[in-house]
């Protein structure tokens, strides 16, 4: 066998099997994740006793699920590619990382916050906002980059480990964060001139753009996707 294909196979038998072993940790993850989540709702529901406020949860497939709360619902999304650490992510300097770099590889879940009456009402354009997002790694390893609590609970990769009582402190931070996370009047500026077609949407179906926090940016690089 020549050397490239020696190469070719190499990566073949380690880097993209790895991948496959990430993806398919990540997957019972997040099925642990949404069973979690189900139990959570079902403590919380017998305990409201006003019909107007929601606590809902919904399983949208392997990759998707949903959690209506009060006025807004949480999209739970797993992402089904590998990601890998940028290189000036500080985590590298950490020899648990220096040591393995293949523990560098992670599967991600990501959390998004909308408004309720978005999915209600069928509002496609109104936005969403990435409040969290799980990143875990080969030995189930995990930590969170997110909003509020979210984004420093969660944070010791080498120590973290992801069991149910960790996926449902998670969940309890998402819900508490997007419920304390509020609406916010949109500039007047912004919403001053309509035209006869929006104006004939918001009759049929409230279709104005409503979001919570307008200009409201998670930043956060994938720098290298596969």
């Amino acid at each position: 066998m020549d050397k490239n294909r020696e190469e070719i196979l190499s990566l073949l038998l380690t880097k993209s099997a790895l991948k496959q072993d990430i993806y398919e940790d990540t997957k019972r993850v997040f099925s642990s994740f949404k069973r979690v989540m189900q139990q959570e709702v079902d403590f919380f529901r017998p305990l409201i006793h006003d019909d107007r406020v929601r606590m809902q949860f919904i399983d949208k497939g392997d990759y998707e699920s949903q959690v209506f709360i009060g006025s807004d619902v949480l999209v739970f999304h797993m992402h089904t590619n590998v990601f890998l650490l940028p290189e000036q992510h500080k985590f590298w300097e950490l020899d648990y990382l220096k040591n393995s770099p293949d523990k560098g590889y992670f599967g991600i879940i990501y959390i998004y916050n909308f408004l309720a009456q978005s999915f209600i009402q069928g509002r496609m354009n109104d936005p969403g906002y990435l409040i969290g997002r799980i990143f875990v790694n080969k030995e189930g390893h995990f930590f969170v980059e997110g909003k509020g609590p979210l984004g420093t609970e969660f944070t010791d990769l080498e120590k973290g480990l992801l069991d149910d009582q960790v996926l449902c402190s998670i969940a309890h931070t998402s819900f508490a964060y997007a419920l304390d996370f509020d609406l916010l009047t949109p500039p007047y500026e912004i919403v001053k001139q309509i035209n006869v077609m929006q104006i004939q949407a918001i009759s049929s179906s409230l279709n104005l753009q409503t979001g919570k926090r307008l200009g409201f940016k998670f930043e956060a690089r994938d720098e290298n996707i596969f």
